[in-house]
């Protein structure tokens, strides 16, 4: 797009204000593009991502974003946490998106703001329907834990994603009513818990798909699995 500079009067060379805060935009832009910070696993800052042909701006999420090939991560407005993007954010589709499982290849680097340009916000366009990310969502793990206070143990069972919130808290509910009682003899010396958390995208080919099979039947496999 070919834009026509305003002169503010001021010799034949001045730019206006606003002329000349789109010229330093530009080339901030252009500098974080030639010159990406780089990434590493578990930093705590944003980072970049390639959405389309676009760039946006992601939070990490807090002990999910160590993963070699695929990390969970939000979408936020390029504005935030300034209140003005608020309202900009939601009328995007910048708030309704949660976390999302991407791809470590579509990470440019750390978030700097010269990447602002090329975001769907500065765009006017909101966020497309398929950001080619699926959804990170939460996980129950079953856990085998023994019982002298040392607890050493390991991982009996995952189960994941659910797609919705309240899918994982039923059964979350089922396997701890079915465990009630047995916690302690199913495995001796074991304790056996569940635990429900954020979905690990890193090790997401661990998980079982809770909506193939039966969570209680899943968990009497992997304790008789165990036991055999």
């Amino acid at each position: 797009m070919i834009r026509r500079f305003r002169r503010c009067g001021h010799g034949p060379e001045a730019l206006s204000p606003e002329d000349q805060a789109d010229i330093d935009q530009f080339r901030a832009m252009l500098t974080a593009l030639r010159n990406p910070q780089p990434w590493t696993p578990g930093g705590a800052q944003d980072i970049a991502v390639r959405v389309g042909p676009f760039i946006e701006r992601a939070h990490t999420r807090p002990g999910d974003d160590h993963g070699p090939d695929m990390i969970a991560v939000a979408l936020v407005h390029p504005g935030t946490p300034h209140a003005g993007a608020y309202l900009h954010s939601r009328q995007l589709g910048y708030t309704e998106r949660g976390w999302l499982r991407c791809k470590t290849s579509a990470i440019l680097g750390f978030w700097q703001p010269g990447y602002v340009m090329l975001t769907h916000a500065a765009a006017g366009l909101p966020l497309p329907d398929d950001i080619g990310m699926e959804p990170a969502h939460y996980a129950l793990y079953i856990e085998a834990r023994k019982r002298d206070d040392s607890r050493d143990g390991f991982t009996l069972l995952r189960l994941g994603p659910y797609t919705q919130t309240r899918h994982a808290e039923q059964d979350y509910d089922r396997l701890t009513a079915a465990l009630d009682g047995q916690e302690t003899t199913l495995m001796p010396g074991y304790r056996i818990d569940a635990r429900y958390s954020p979905l690990d995208v890193s090790d997401h080919q661990l998980f079982a798909d809770p909506y193939e099979v039966d969570a209680v039947a899943l968990l009497d496999a992997a304790v008789a699995g165990v036991s055999a």
